[in-house]
């Protein structure tokens, strides 16, 4: 079994509420496990309405396949442009 997960912080432009972060947040959450069928939410930085951080899991069978989803799953989370990628890290563990 492969465990991957990671880790992104995001920089949020031209919000002003909690409410307005959230209603992104959410967008980008819900998109991302609806296409890749992940575990993905809000990790910290929840107070804070011009910076986010969200972290995800997957699991699998082979390192590479799993190393190519998370790399997938950060490209189409900035490839959405609702929010500027200020720092990506990942991790994949062999059980």
């Amino acid at each position: 079994m492969v465990v991957g997960t990671g880790k992104i912080t995001f920089r949020l432009y031209d919000i002003h509420s909690l409410k307005e972060k959230r209603k992104i947040v959410r967008s980008q959450t819900d998109r991302v496990k609806n296409k890749f069928n992940i575990s993905i939410a809000e990790t910290g930085l929840n107070d804070n309405f011009t910076w986010s951080e969200i972290g995800f899991s997957i699991t699998g069978n082979d390192r590479r396949t799993v190393n190519s989803t998370l790399d997938r799953i950060i490209e189409m989370m900035d490839g959405m442009g609702l929010a500027q990628i200020v720092d990506t890290k990942i991790e994949i563990i062999n059980y």
